[in-house]
């Protein structure tokens, strides 16, 4: 072999080398587990949607004259499951929107937790107790699959904005930083619920 061979050789080792570890294949695997991670947020987003009806029905037979509460968690169900968001168009706006819905529904559900303290029998009730056990289960699901969703976007973001990455996402892919979760629309959640019997 020739030292032009050997050169071209080198060159062709090095820029492959070089490629692999600029981003050309973390930033795409990256973005699919942001969609991935996005998924698993919606999934849990829909079981809680789908346990509220059940719900609802258990309280009414309970709580037949509470019926502005119920009304307010089916409507606040109704807007959350509307408000859809794909991982491809997913920016502040959007992000924001999908947020506000869901933190809704969860201030509705936290009144409906407030009326049923009025309720012994219900609160003693095997259906309600279930289906409490599994909107809690659920809720709990939600915070570990957002929590996914921060870190997998996280690790995206300095993908694409933090050298030599960035160069690749800026001369190849042309990727824009994705939207975090944030806590400033769900101040409502934080505020204890009253309790007025």
């Amino acid at each position: 072999m020739d030292m032009k061979r050997i050169s071209k050789i080198f060159i062709l080792v090095l820029s492959l080398s070089f490629l692999s570890s600029c981003g050309v294949q973390s930033i795409p695997r990256q973005l699919n587990e942001v969609e991935a991670s996005w998924a698993e947020v919606l999934n849990q987003y829909q079981r809680r949607a789908d346990l509220v009806p059940n719900l609802v029905k258990v309280v009414k037979g309970y709580a037949a004259h509470e019926k502005e509460t119920l009304t307010a968690v089916v409507e606040a169900r109704a807007k959350a499951t509307q408000t859809k968001v794909d991982v491809g168009s997913l920016n502040a706006n959007s992000l924001k929107q999908f947020q506000q819905a869901q933190s809704g529904l969860s201030s509705a559900l936290s009144r409906l937790m407030v009326v049923v303290e009025k309720y012994p029998d219900l609160k003693a009730n095997q259906n309600f107790r279930d289906l409490q056990v599994q909107l809690e289960g659920t809720e709990n699901r939600i915070t570990i699959a957002r929590n996914r969703y921060i870190e997998t976007i996280k690790q995206f973001n300095n993908l694409v904005t933090v050298f030599p990455t960035s160069l690749t996402n800026s001369l190849i892919f042309h990727h824009e930083k994705k939207p975090q979760f944030s806590v400033e629309n769900e101040s409502e959640l934080k505020k204890a619920p009253e309790v007025d019997l």
